[in-house]
């Protein structure tokens, strides 16, 4: 019956991190980012990329559950350290790539300290997987068509503040709005959430809409971060 269906609908959304269906009932719920962007250190994965000691390649792959998705590279060494996902960070990029947030699209802002971070950085997402077979780099490549629109580094045209340079060259490489954008990063190393958002603002005031993951990214975090986007329309 009627009721027997909500119920079943109910417990598809409460369950089905990975459920097309309760993607499908989340998607018509609530409005979307047209991009979101991430953070890379202590937020997209668990380490700091200045602190790794090897730039990793595919042979230091780690294989390992994709969060109940199969078996993929759940992550890969630099040396005696792992880098991997953490888990918001996986369940976000999991649920775009199976479509969850029609029009929305992933970049990434990160200001990495030195060019060998940056390499660490730029081959780890060429390695860790969302689903088998499809890597972090893979899906940003399938949102762009191929184009490389990543801000990752602070070597010139780029610095330490990514209100100034990251998103600025974010916007211009996209065309999408501030206030069309929502940002996670954990500013542990300073305020990049509260730079971004006063510094970041279309003409009207509204701007980019930031969340803290001081603990890295997890699933209370992502939830909040859509919730958030949608109370600032």
């Amino acid at each position: 019956g009627l009721l027997s269906r909500f119920m079943w609908a109910s417990l598809l959304v409460s369950l089905g991190r990975g459920s097309r269906a309760a993607l499908v009932t989340m998607s018509s719920a609530a409005p979307y980012p047209e991009l979101c962007v991430f953070d890379l250190d202590a937020c997209l994965w668990d380490k700091e990329m200045f602190e790794m000691g090897v730039v990793p390649m595919v042979e230091d792959a780690v294989r390992g559950d994709l969060n109940g998705r199969g078996e993929g590279i759940a992550g890969v060494m630099s040396g005696r350290d792992k880098i991997s996902l953490h888990t918001g960070a996986l369940i976000a990029l999991q649920e775009h790539a199976d479509g969850g947030f029609p029009g929305m699209r992933v970049a990434l802002a990160s200001s990495a300290d030195t060019p060998f971070a940056e390499r660490v950085g730029r081959a780890a997402l060429t390695i860790l997987e969302v689903l088998p077979g499809l890597t972090v780099w893979d899906l940003l490549m399938r949102d762009w068509d191929g184009v490389d629109v990543n801000q990752i580094g602070r070597q010139p045209p780029l610095s330490s503040n990514k209100a100034k340079s990251h998103f600025p060259r974010i916007k211009e490489a996209t065309g999408i709005r501030y206030d069309k954008m929502l940002f996670f990063d954990d500013c542990n190393w300073g305020d990049h959430c509260a730079m971004v958002g006063a510094g970041c603002k279309e003409e009207g005031g509204k701007g980019v809409v930031t969340v803290r993951t001081p603990r890295g990214l997890g699933e209370a975090e992502w939830k909040r971060g859509l919730e958030v986007f949608a109370a600032s329309l």
